[in-house]
């Protein structure tokens, strides 16, 4: 019967086949996710278990995500910024001792980011110290990280920005030198490499996410990547309840000890899966989910390809723009795995990024800002305490100023190219 039902899916797949969209005709959406035949095989595989949430196929993701990532440990959750409160909650562990992550510490981040890389230092109740981009890089300026150092200073937590790594040596160094934790946001950069190191192994932690706009999908979805097993085991603790106990899913007495033991005042021997050493929640992924996840990536590599294919289309294209248009770079000694196509609006065309972009969707072109542009600004951390660094002008500059366009896998060099003589056509009227 299952083969039966399996059978029936590829037939439904084929009498559906997605087609590419038509260049001014349909939109090109700045993100998406890429899905087949295989894909879809995974999820109806897992949906026949009715196992519901997270299973063999999330088991299966975990262990082959965190080779494919060159770290000992993965812990799927339900999305990227999921992941990136549970990477921040490991460090308030009280089992870390003196190196716990306590309300009143300081983090050092960038204000030109996506909010929920910062969320969880402000949600814990610690202070985020804002420091300035490079551009064209748009990653952390590295002369601001001994500026921002003080003697509240515990850990950093930056992001890859689209795809392109910060020098992940340098600030490794720095933290080592200081003994500071370093969550590495990948969310945007999974498979990028630095000084061919993957981006993921510089941190204590390192967090991903599965959304559909980004590198591989599973729907929602999210990862928490170790190379340290205590914070692993924390972590775990973290995303199932706060529970003490390690037990999987559907697995009891793992330890053998589960009526053996005293935990502070519960009563001798008290059920060890109903003990609870942290303050948790419940982030765990559905096994249909992880069952995409582990078809998706299958296909990485060949994302990962594509999407550097058509970034360097992108850029050879737009050369002859650069007296208007700021084009972006690699950091020295990345591989990026890039994301999105930041542009900045500069020269005589400065300020006018909202018309570009307003022009851009017109014609059916999809557009992103980088994000939140300067968080310092957002309204959300208008009343937070806060520290910043220096006068952020390259993070006002991308606010105002930069927008980025989509190479993602599903678009082919007819989309670019459409892309391209767009924005050349905009120039040229203005």
């Amino acid at each position: 019967m299952r083969d039966r039902v399996h059978q029936s899916v590829k037939d439904y797949y084929q009498s559906r086949l997605p087609k590419k969209p038509v260049p001014g005709q349909d939109y090109l959406a700045a993100a998406g996710k890429v899905l087949d035949e295989d894909d879809l095989h995974h999820l109806v595989d897992a949906g026949l278990d009715m196992w519901l949430t997270s299973g063999r196929f999330a088991e299966q993701f975990e262990k082959d995500f965190a080779k494919t990532m060159e770290v000992k440990h993965c812990l799927l959750v339900n999305s990227g910024s999921s992941a990136n409160l549970l990477a921040f909650a490991t460090l308030t562990s009280p089992s870390l001792a003196d190196r716990q992550v306590k309300a009143g510490d300081e983090i050092i981040t960038v204000a030109a980011g996506f909010p929920t890389t910062v969320n969880p230092i402000v949600q814990y109740g610690c202070v985020p110290v804002f420091v300035d981009v490079e551009l064209p890089t748009y990653q952390i300026k590295l002369s601001e990280l001994e500026k921002a150092l003080s003697p509240k200073t515990k850990a950093i937590m930056v992001a890859h920005t689209l795809g392109n790594p910060f020098n992940a040596k340098v600030v490794q160094d720095f933290c080592k030198k200081h003994a500071l934790w370093l969550i590495e946001d990948c969310c945007d950069a999974v498979g990028a490499r630095f000084n061919g190191e993957m981006v993921g192994t510089f941190g204590d932690l390192a967090t991903t996410s599965f959304y559909p706009a980004h590198h591989m999908t599973m729907g929602e979805g999210g990862a928490v990547l170790f190379k340290n097993s205590k914070l692993y085991n924390i972590a775990t603790s973290f995303r199932d309840w706060g529970r003490d106990c390690w037990c999987a899913p559907g697995h009891d007495n793992t330890c053998q000890k589960r009526f053996a033991q005293q935990f502070a005042e519960l009563p001798m021997g008290y059920d060890h899966k109903y003990v609870y050493s942290h303050i948790g929640y419940n982030f765990k992924v559905t096994d249909m989910q992880a069952a995409v996840g582990c078809s998706q990536l299958k296909k990485l590599s060949t994302f990962i390809e594509k999407r550097n294919k058509n970034f360097a289309y992108l850029s050879k294209n737009l050369k002859g723009c650069e007296e208007h248009l700021l084009l972006p770079e690699a950091t020295p000694g990345a591989t990026p795995s890039w994301f999105g196509f930041p542009i900045t609006v500069r020269g005589n065309f400065t300020n006018k990024r909202n018309e570009i972009t307003t022009y851009l969707e017109d014609h059916k072109i999809g557009t992103r800002l980088l994000f939140g542009g300067n968080l310092t600004k957002q309204p959300l951390y208008q009343q937070t305490k806060k520290r910043i660094i220096g006068d952020l002008i390259n993070t006002d500059m991308i606010m105002n100023s930069t927008f980025w366009i989509g190479l993602w896998p599903g678009l082919d060099e007819i989309h670019l190219d459409y892309m391209v003589n767009n924005i050349k056509q905009y120039l040229k009227m203005r």
